[in-house]
């Protein structure tokens, strides 16, 4: 399995028992959702290993408690501190109406309501408190906040995302 066929989970972040648990921070709104799983990817020296899962549970707000099968000791639990978890795109639960998932949405055409077609998305940047669209208008960048404000309509079979950006945003990088 490759790391681009998956989604970040979360990330171990601290040993829970002696005798191999971990506690980790879950990337999602809805950490209940992955209580099912019976297995994951953890990346070690840049792979995706498969590790079986023993038991798994809720602990304390977005942690979840695992015991994976073969980790037994303190020791290799702190052979896996700080690892990332990861599972495959097609686990993700299907996502309706305006909501989307990053990855899904690349390619797909941004258009304003007043502006008219503003351009492709070529990338989302998420390393800033707020998400932006990286647009490409014929090799200008053209960056749009991702906001359920802004978003008017999503339409996978078009691939087009409807906007109403705030007035002057766009007309700023042109």
């Amino acid at each position: 399995m490759q790391k681009k066929d998956c989604f970040f989970v979360g990330k171990i972040v601290k040993k829970y028992s002696f005798k191999g648990e971990l506690l980790v921070k879950l990337d999602t709104d809805e950490p209940e959702q992955f209580l099912e799983m019976e297995s994951v990817f953890v990346e070690k020296h840049k792979n995706l290993i498969p590790f079986f899962i023993e038991s798994i549970s809720m602990h304390k707000s977005a942690l979840m408690r695992i015991k994976f099968e073969d980790v037994s000791s303190e020791a290799d639990a702190d052979s896996l501190m700080g690892s990332e978890l990861y599972l495959p795109l097609n686990l993700l639960p299907k996502l309706t109406g305006n909501k989307f998932y990053y990855h899904e949405i690349i390619g797909f055409t941004i258009v304003d309501t007043v502006f008219g077609t503003v351009g492709r998305v070529k990338s989302i940047n998420d390393s800033t408190p707020q998400a932006l669209f990286e647009i490409d208008r014929d090799g200008t960048e053209i960056l749009i906040p991702i906001s359920d404000a802004i978003i008017q309509n999503v339409d996978r079979e078009a691939k087009t995302i409807t906007i109403q950006a705030p007035e002057g945003l766009i007309d700023i990088y042109l």
